[in-house]
């Protein structure tokens, strides 16, 4: 079975979608035969790099609430992400723009370190308040999956798979994905957003 995920790493739903994703695929006893391809999507590509509000002033700006109605949202995205074992620490997180972080996420795939690569970063984002548009802690994360802290940095200091984040990007409007988690199975069938895990695993048990 082969999946396709569109997500971008500052997205909460794309990391709790995911682990749900992992979490059916260990209940169907499919973790071994899939092939999961993780592919780029910018919710927002003209993200500053650094930015002064915190996530619940941004929140509030984006969608026009009060900041008692943006901290309760993300009081909620974080008790979801609990319930499948994750932590978010939204106090200290650092909004930031995900783009280099995708194009190193090419390097990852073409090193067979694509998987390990999405969850470390996710979690250097949600749970450890890491600027990941930061070249450091860019190169930390791949010498921490594996990858050639040489190598990663060259890539980061170029415009190395530039292209290949603008074509995953491309793929996506052609399929009309205007948000994300996208996941698409063998191809045809799809799940949008972060369903349950029961979602999941109904899915899955459909193709096998």
């Amino acid at each position: 079975m082969k999946i396709e995920i569109w997500s971008d790493y500052g997205c909460p739903f794309c990391y709790i979608g995911e682990r749900k994703l992992a979490l059916a695929l260990e209940q169907t006893g499919m973790t071994a035969d899939v092939e999961i391809v993780f592919n780029s999507f910018e919710l927002d590509p003209n993200a500053k790099k650094s930015v002064d509000e915190n996530i619940n002033q941004l929140l509030a700006k984006k969608y026009g609430m009060s900041m008692d109605q943006a901290i309760a949202a993300n009081n909620n995205i974080i008790n979801v992400a609990k319930e499948v074992d994750l932590v978010f620490n939204f106090d200290k997180l650092q909004s930031t723009n995900t783009f280099d972080a995708h194009r190193l996420s090419h390097y990852a795939k073409d090193q067979g370190k694509q998987k390990t690569y999405t969850e470390a970063v996710m979690k250097s984002y949600f749970t450890n308040s890491l600027n990941i548009s930061d070249f450091e802690v860019l190169t930390s994360i791949a010498v921490e999956v594996g990858l050639d802290r040489v190598e990663a940095l060259r890539i980061l200091e170029s415009s190395a798979f530039a292209e290949a984040v603008r074509q995953d990007e491309a793929n996506a409007y052609s399929r009309q994905i205007n948000g994300v988690p996208y996941f698409l199975f063998n191809g045809k069938e799809t799940i949008n957003g972060a369903q349950t895990i029961d979602t999941f695993v109904a899915m899955i048990e459909g193709l096998k």
